[in-house]
């Protein structure tokens, strides 16, 4: 008898979202499929579809392919989803945008962000809702190759900083919409979607120079990738070892001469095969299926440990070496068993050494709680930031920008 609600309430889910189609509950599959000629320009607008916000109309919703660039720099298309209230701001100039990067999806198109935020199933609805109760737009990014063909190029930074920020180009390319290109825009991110944030906040000045980039929020971050394989590799095995395969398919992807196949024994190879034969290898599925393994489970030799071509790539993705332009907000907890607290300490000192304005905060909780332990504090930061004001915070440390 206890199964007997959930299982009608699934089936209602089921209905309503099949009914929902008509006004846009997801995209339909024709929408990931990729033009055969790529616009011109990163942020161009391919396509757009609207779509609902956890099978409600109570904010508009349009989901979106854009034109971006990959971690090699070289021209891709990738899709993500605008959600905005329906009341007219209230504040003054433009609505503000959050440029929202996920944490850790999975690898199945069916992950996708695009997916999951129309149906409800996103893990992360509940913080976009509370940015979008501001008054604030939401653009939420798939990443490269997450809902579009081939595997997401998972924990990439220059993929991910590039999809973040040309997807705020893109909502400054859509009509019917009063985010403008001058709406200011804020980052934000916890776990993958930390360092997608700090990424972004890296460059940019440089790679966006004409986005008006206000500040970032960034929690929980991975931000030494080579220091994360050891942590999640470790004998006798990692809770959270599903992570390291997702990044393992992620280098892949965004690096074809590493060539992952070539390293795979009989079972990582049916692992592999799994991968490229299902829509719906998603993070809390995978972590179950893989908690304990290790890499040499799954390979005849472990690159990470034998191959230079491998450990420079995933080098490649430390996080410190470039200076935010704009204030941060970061946070961790210090008790993180997924990403170790030290993963964020060093990356607020190296940029704090570099002359960053970094406003640093801890939680007494796990990475998990650290989901949403910051919200509150990262909207009183944005908000801050929206309005030109420094932060005020209550925190572990603070370092301001040189000069100031």
């Amino acid at each position: 008898m206890s199964q007997r609600p959930s299982r009608i309430g699934a089936l209602l889910c089921t209905v309503a979202c099949a009914l929902a189609f008509a006004v846009g509950c997801i995209p339909l599959p024709d929408f990931y499929v990729p033009p055969d000629t790529l616009p011109d320009d990163p942020g161009d607008i391919v396509r757009t579809f609207p779509v609902l916000l956890n099978k409600q109309q109570t904010y508009r919703g349009t989901a979106v392919m854009y034109r971006s660039n990959d971690a090699l720099d070289q021209p891709n298309v990738v899709t993500g989803t605008l959600y905005e209230p329906k009341e007219a701001w209230a504040g003054s100039g433009p609505r503000p945008l959050i440029a929202f990067a996920v944490g850790t999806q999975g690898v199945g198109d069916k992950c996708a962000p695009s997916q999951t935020l129309p149906t409800g199933s996103n893990y992360e609805l509940g913080t976009i809702q509370a940015l979008l109760n501001q008054g604030w737009a939401v653009a939420v990014t798939d990443y490269d190759k997450l809902g579009t063909p081939g595997d997401p190029t998972y924990i990439i930074k220059d993929a991910e900083a590039h999809a973040v920020l040309d997807m705020v180009r893109a909502v400054g390319n859509l009509t019917d919409t009063d985010v403008t290109a001058d709406s200011p825009v804020g980052l934000w991110g916890y776990s993958q979607g930390g360092q997608a944030s700090a990424a972004a906040a890296e460059i940019e000045s440089t790679y966006a120079p004409e986005l008006d980039i206000v500040g970032a929020v960034a929690g929980g971050v991975p931000s030494d990738l080579v220091k994360m394989t050891d942590w999640l590799n470790r004998p006798p095995g990692n809770d959270y070892f599903a992570v390291l395969t997702f990044a393992a398919l992620g280098l892949d992807s965004a690096y074809p001469e590493l060539d992952l196949s070539s390293y795979l024994n009989a079972d990582g190879k049916l692992l592999f095969d799994a991968v490229h034969t299902t829509d719906n290898i998603c993070l809390f599925d995978a972590i179950t299926l893989l908690k304990g393994k290790t890499i040499e489970d799954f390979t005849t030799t472990n690159p990470l440990e034998t191959v230079p071509a491998w450990q420079q790539r995933v080098a490649q993705q430390k996080l410190g070496s470039k200076v935010p332009q704009v204030p941060v907000f970061q946070f961790h907890g210090n008790i993180d068993q997924l990403v170790p607290y030290d993963q964020g300490t060093t990356l607020r000192d190296a940029w704090c050494a570099a002359g960053a304005d970094v406003t640093f905060k801890d939680y007494p909780t796990d990475h998990f709680g650290g989901l949403v332990a910051g919200n509150n504090d990262g909207i009183a930061f944005m908000t801050a930031r929206f309005a030109g004001t420094p932060s005020t915070l209550v925190v572990d440390s603070r370092c301001r920008r040189r000069g100031q």
